[in-house]
């Protein structure tokens, strides 16, 4: 096991550069930070490249990283080096990002949710494990999103990436399309005089939900494609949900 001691150190650097969304893209992988998300790569079977611990970590769990998995032990400072943060947990995978070429005409089964430009890494994190809790099969984002594999994101999503597909940078007029060619029922959520209260919809089919940006809402020319677009009504004053919280409660009350 190869033990490294300075941030200058070639594999530390690209480690860090994972934190960017080009460091993503030219090594084809991302960051997990801490043993919680570590572990469930692990028990998923996700593709890892490098687990990187310090010492104290390394002792705790490297009995349960599979063999030919490559190990790294690195310093304390090292490891705050890599995380961008004062206090890391000191434990951290490196796994490749998922193929992200996926043809919504193969979908025939399964609900989906959609973001239309969900920009707040938390709320979009929020959303894809929210989703996984719900039962859906994947989650599609817009270009304009926040990218799922932003360390923020993956902090939120705590693992679910694993449990469902996630695909980004999508044509969401394409996906609807593609979707009610497949029989699915496409709902949009929106506050338009023609959008329907949820409770009264019982999708009877496969569907999918589409949740549009935090401040702006739906783009109008996906409002116009979907199958219906629904709104929750509000019992007392406020005059907005968070958009994690709407989509919560709608992933719930549709699946």
């Amino acid at each position: 096991m190869e033990i490294i001691t300075s941030n200058q150190n070639s594999r530390v650097k690209i480690w860090t550069s994972l934190q960017t969304a080009k460091g993503r893209e030219q090594s084809g992988s991302y960051l997990l930070d801490g043993w919680h998300l570590v572990q469930e790569a692990l028990n998923q079977a996700a593709p890892i490249q490098a687990i990187i611990a310090t010492e104290a970590q390394m002792s705790a769990h490297l009995i349960d990283v599979p063999q030919g998995v490559p190990a790294f032990q690195v310093t304390e400072e090292v490891a705050r080096h890599i995380a961008k943060t004062n206090n890391p947990q000191g434990i951290f995978a490196q796994t490749s990002l998922p193929n992200n070429s996926f043809d919504p005409k193969y979908i025939h089964s399964g609900s989906w949710l959609l973001l239309d430009e969900i920009q707040d890494p938390g709320n979009a994190g929020t959303l894809i494990r929210t989703a996984d809790a719900a039962g859906f099969e994947g989650v599609a984002l817009s270009a304009g999103s926040a990218d799922p594999f932003n360390p923020k994101v993956v902090r939120a999503m705590q693992g679910s990436q694993f449990h469902l597909k996630v695909v980004k940078d999508v044509d969401l007029a394409a996906w609807i399309d593609a979707l009610e060619e497949n029989d699915y029922d496409v709902f949009g959520t929106t506050l338009s005089a023609t959008s329907v209260d949820y409770k009264t919809i019982v999708p009877e089919k496969n569907f999918a939900l589409i949740l549009g940006n935090e401040g702006q809402g739906m783009k109008a020319e996906l409002q116009a494609k979907t199958t219906a677009n629904l709104h929750i009504n509000f019992p007392g004053k406020a005059e907005s949900l968070n958009v994690a919280v709407a989509g919560g409660i709608l992933m719930f009350a549709l699946n």
